[in-house]
Protein backbone atom coordinates (compact mmCIF):
# COMPACT_ATOMS: atom_id res chain seq x y z
CA UNK A 1 0.00 0.00 0.00
CA UNK A 2 1.37 3.41 -0.93
CA UNK A 3 1.78 6.20 1.60
CA UNK A 4 -0.88 8.28 -0.19
CA UNK A 5 -3.39 5.43 -0.06
CA UNK A 6 -2.72 5.04 3.67
CA UNK A 7 -3.28 8.74 4.29
CA UNK A 8 -6.49 8.84 2.27
CA UNK A 9 -9.68 8.64 4.35
CA UNK A 10 -11.58 5.35 3.93
CA UNK A 11 -14.54 5.42 1.57
CA UNK A 12 -17.96 5.36 3.25
CA UNK A 13 -19.64 1.96 3.34
CA UNK A 14 -23.17 2.07 1.92
CA UNK A 15 -25.57 -0.80 1.37
CA UNK A 16 -26.97 -1.39 -2.15
CA UNK A 17 -30.16 0.60 -1.51
CA UNK A 18 -28.13 3.54 -0.18
CA UNK A 19 -25.74 3.38 -3.13
CA UNK A 20 -28.72 3.50 -5.50
CA UNK A 21 -30.18 6.49 -3.63
CA UNK A 22 -26.80 8.23 -3.83
CA UNK A 23 -26.60 7.64 -7.59
CA UNK A 24 -30.05 9.17 -8.01
CA UNK A 25 -29.03 12.44 -6.37
CA UNK A 26 -28.76 15.17 -8.97
CA UNK A 27 -26.48 18.15 -8.98
CA UNK A 28 -27.50 21.80 -8.86
CA UNK A 29 -29.49 23.36 -11.71
CA UNK A 30 -28.98 26.79 -13.22
CA UNK A 31 -30.90 29.53 -11.45
CA UNK A 32 -34.38 30.14 -12.82
CA UNK A 33 -34.34 32.77 -15.60
CA UNK A 34 -37.65 34.28 -14.48
CA UNK A 35 -38.62 36.21 -11.37
CA UNK A 36 -37.68 35.43 -7.78
CA UNK A 37 -41.10 33.78 -7.42
CA UNK A 38 -40.34 31.18 -10.08
CA UNK A 39 -37.25 29.87 -8.25
CA UNK A 40 -37.53 27.10 -5.67
CA UNK A 41 -35.37 28.09 -2.69
CA UNK A 42 -34.31 25.79 0.16
CA UNK A 43 -33.78 27.64 3.45
CA UNK A 44 -31.43 25.71 5.75
CA UNK A 45 -30.34 25.77 9.36
CA UNK A 46 -27.97 23.35 11.12
CA UNK A 47 -27.33 22.62 14.76
CA UNK A 48 -23.79 21.38 15.36
CA UNK A 49 -21.50 20.20 18.13
CA UNK A 50 -19.57 23.46 17.87
CA UNK A 51 -18.22 26.07 15.49
CA UNK A 52 -15.05 24.35 14.27
CA UNK A 53 -15.74 23.50 10.62
CA UNK A 54 -12.85 21.01 10.54
CA UNK A 55 -13.70 19.05 13.67
CA UNK A 56 -17.30 19.53 14.82
CA UNK A 57 -20.27 17.53 13.55
CA UNK A 58 -23.76 18.25 12.26
CA UNK A 59 -26.35 17.18 14.85
CA UNK A 60 -29.60 18.27 13.25
CA UNK A 61 -30.90 19.68 9.98
CA UNK A 62 -33.95 21.86 9.50
CA UNK A 63 -35.14 23.25 6.17
CA UNK A 64 -38.16 24.80 4.52
CA UNK A 65 -38.94 25.75 0.94
CA UNK A 66 -39.89 29.12 -0.51
CA UNK A 67 -41.74 28.75 -3.80
CA UNK A 68 -44.23 30.91 -5.68
CA UNK A 69 -43.45 33.79 -3.33
CA UNK A 70 -44.43 31.98 -0.13
CA UNK A 71 -43.19 29.47 2.43
CA UNK A 72 -44.53 26.10 1.29
CA UNK A 73 -45.54 24.34 4.51
CA UNK A 74 -45.95 21.08 2.59
CA UNK A 75 -42.19 21.07 1.94
CA UNK A 76 -40.37 20.93 5.26
CA UNK A 77 -37.44 18.83 6.45
CA UNK A 78 -36.33 17.99 9.98
CA UNK A 79 -33.82 15.38 11.07
CA UNK A 80 -31.57 14.69 14.07
CA UNK A 81 -28.53 12.53 13.32
CA UNK A 82 -27.19 9.78 15.56
CA UNK A 83 -23.62 10.43 16.68
CA UNK A 84 -22.29 7.38 18.58
CA UNK A 85 -19.75 8.38 21.17
CA UNK A 86 -20.71 12.05 21.01
CA UNK A 87 -20.16 13.81 24.33
CA UNK A 88 -22.32 16.93 24.80
CA UNK A 89 -20.35 20.16 24.92
CA UNK A 90 -21.28 23.76 25.72
CA UNK A 91 -23.41 23.99 22.54
CA UNK A 92 -26.03 21.71 24.14
CA UNK A 93 -27.05 24.68 26.28
CA UNK A 94 -28.19 26.40 23.07
CA UNK A 95 -29.72 23.65 20.96
CA UNK A 96 -30.80 21.29 23.77
CA UNK A 97 -29.79 18.14 21.88
CA UNK A 98 -28.70 15.90 24.72
CA UNK A 99 -27.66 12.23 24.60
CA UNK A 100 -31.24 10.92 24.52
CA UNK A 101 -32.19 13.11 21.54
CA UNK A 102 -29.05 12.12 19.64
CA UNK A 103 -29.54 8.41 20.40
CA UNK A 104 -33.12 8.64 19.08
CA UNK A 105 -31.98 10.24 15.83
CA UNK A 106 -31.66 8.63 12.44
CA UNK A 107 -28.70 6.95 10.76
CA UNK A 108 -26.55 9.78 9.32
CA UNK A 109 -26.38 8.02 5.93
CA UNK A 110 -30.18 7.86 5.68
CA UNK A 111 -30.67 11.36 7.06
CA UNK A 112 -28.21 13.00 4.67
CA UNK A 113 -29.53 11.06 1.66
CA UNK A 114 -33.06 12.13 2.52
CA UNK A 115 -31.97 15.75 2.92
CA UNK A 116 -30.18 15.94 -0.41
CA UNK A 117 -33.20 14.38 -2.10
CA UNK A 118 -35.28 17.13 -0.44
CA UNK A 119 -32.88 19.82 -1.71
CA UNK A 120 -32.94 18.43 -5.25
CA UNK A 121 -31.33 20.87 -7.67
CA UNK A 122 -32.35 24.03 -5.76
CA UNK A 123 -30.07 26.76 -4.40
CA UNK A 124 -29.69 26.92 -0.62
CA UNK A 125 -29.98 29.97 1.60
CA UNK A 126 -28.88 30.24 5.22
CA UNK A 127 -27.89 32.89 7.74
CA UNK A 128 -24.06 32.81 7.76
CA UNK A 129 -24.26 30.36 4.85
CA UNK A 130 -20.49 29.70 4.54
CA UNK A 131 -20.55 27.92 7.91
CA UNK A 132 -23.52 25.73 6.97
CA UNK A 133 -22.00 25.03 3.56
CA UNK A 134 -18.68 23.89 5.06
CA UNK A 135 -20.31 21.78 7.77
CA UNK A 136 -22.82 20.14 5.45
CA UNK A 137 -20.23 19.63 2.72
CA UNK A 138 -17.86 17.83 5.07
CA UNK A 139 -20.67 15.69 6.51
CA UNK A 140 -21.75 14.65 3.01
CA UNK A 141 -18.20 13.85 1.93
CA UNK A 142 -17.34 11.88 5.06
CA UNK A 143 -20.65 10.02 5.26
CA UNK A 144 -21.64 9.51 1.63
CA UNK A 145 -18.57 10.38 -0.43
CA UNK A 146 -20.79 13.05 -2.03
CA UNK A 147 -19.38 16.38 -3.20
CA UNK A 148 -21.68 19.31 -2.44
CA UNK A 149 -21.81 21.74 -5.39
CA UNK A 150 -25.09 23.58 -4.80
CA UNK A 151 -25.24 27.39 -4.74
CA UNK A 152 -25.27 28.76 -1.17
CA UNK A 153 -26.48 32.31 -0.58
CA UNK A 154 -25.85 34.15 2.67
CA UNK A 155 -28.89 35.86 4.18
CA UNK A 156 -26.51 37.73 6.49
CA UNK A 157 -25.22 39.51 3.36
CA UNK A 158 -28.58 39.95 1.62
CA UNK A 159 -30.08 41.79 4.60
CA UNK A 160 -27.56 44.69 4.74
CA UNK A 161 -27.33 44.80 0.93
CA UNK A 162 -31.04 45.52 0.67
CA UNK A 163 -31.21 47.70 3.81
CA UNK A 164 -28.18 50.00 3.69
CA UNK A 165 -30.07 52.69 5.61
CA UNK A 166 -30.82 50.45 8.59
CA UNK A 167 -28.36 50.35 11.47
CA UNK A 168 -28.58 46.95 13.14
CA UNK A 169 -26.57 47.03 16.33
CA UNK A 170 -26.08 43.28 16.34
CA UNK A 171 -25.97 42.03 12.75
CA UNK A 172 -27.12 38.55 13.79
CA UNK A 173 -30.27 36.64 12.92
CA UNK A 174 -31.76 37.88 16.20
CA UNK A 175 -30.83 41.44 15.26
CA UNK A 176 -32.63 41.28 11.91
CA UNK A 177 -35.60 39.48 13.49
CA UNK A 178 -35.94 42.38 15.91
CA UNK A 179 -35.41 44.94 13.13
CA UNK A 180 -38.44 43.69 11.22
CA UNK A 181 -40.55 42.80 14.27
CA UNK A 182 -40.86 39.11 13.43
CA UNK A 183 -42.51 36.89 16.03
CA UNK A 184 -40.34 33.99 17.17
CA UNK A 185 -41.58 31.29 19.55
CA UNK A 186 -38.38 29.26 19.57
CA UNK A 187 -34.72 29.77 18.69
CA UNK A 188 -31.68 27.52 18.30
CA UNK A 189 -33.79 24.72 16.93
CA UNK A 190 -32.87 23.89 13.33
CA UNK A 191 -36.44 23.77 12.02
CA UNK A 192 -37.56 26.87 13.91
CA UNK A 193 -34.50 28.85 12.81
CA UNK A 194 -34.98 27.78 9.18
CA UNK A 195 -38.60 28.92 9.33
CA UNK A 196 -37.84 32.38 10.78
CA UNK A 197 -34.98 32.79 8.28
CA UNK A 198 -37.51 32.05 5.52
CA UNK A 199 -39.84 34.70 6.96
CA UNK A 200 -36.98 37.19 6.85
CA UNK A 201 -36.25 36.19 3.26
CA UNK A 202 -39.80 36.93 2.14
CA UNK A 203 -39.28 40.49 3.36
CA UNK A 204 -35.90 40.71 1.62
CA UNK A 205 -37.25 39.31 -1.66
CA UNK A 206 -40.06 41.89 -1.57
CA UNK A 207 -37.47 44.64 -1.10
CA UNK A 208 -35.37 43.25 -3.95
CA UNK A 209 -38.35 43.30 -6.28
CA UNK A 210 -39.04 46.96 -5.45
CA UNK A 211 -35.41 47.72 -6.36
CA UNK A 212 -35.80 46.03 -9.73
CA UNK A 213 -33.81 42.94 -8.66
CA UNK A 214 -36.62 40.61 -9.58
CA UNK A 215 -34.63 37.61 -10.76
CA UNK A 216 -32.16 35.30 -9.01
CA UNK A 217 -29.42 36.27 -11.44
CA UNK A 218 -29.85 40.02 -10.93
CA UNK A 219 -29.97 39.63 -7.16
CA UNK A 220 -26.79 37.54 -7.05
CA UNK A 221 -25.03 39.94 -9.42
CA UNK A 222 -25.86 42.87 -7.10
CA UNK A 223 -24.75 40.80 -4.10
CA UNK A 224 -21.41 40.10 -5.79
CA UNK A 225 -20.92 43.82 -6.43
CA UNK A 226 -21.82 44.63 -2.82
CA UNK A 227 -19.36 42.02 -1.57
CA UNK A 228 -16.53 43.52 -3.64
CA UNK A 229 -17.28 46.98 -2.25
CA UNK A 230 -17.22 45.63 1.30
CA UNK A 231 -13.78 44.19 0.65
CA UNK A 232 -12.39 47.62 -0.35
CA UNK A 233 -12.08 49.78 2.80
CA UNK A 234 -12.61 53.50 2.33
CA UNK A 235 -14.91 53.18 -0.69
Amino acid sequence: MSLFAWLRAPSPTLNPAQQLALQRLGGPAALAPGSLRTQRWVVLDLETTGLNVNRDQVLSIGAVVIEDGAIDLSQQFECTLQRPGHKPGPSVLLHGLGPDAIAAGCDPVEGLLDFMEFVGDSPVLAFHAPFDQRMLGRALKDTLGYRLQHEFIDVAELAPLLNPQKVVREASLDGWIAQFGLQVDERHNASADAFVTAQLLLILFSQAQRLGLDSPGLLLERLSQWRRRQAMPGL
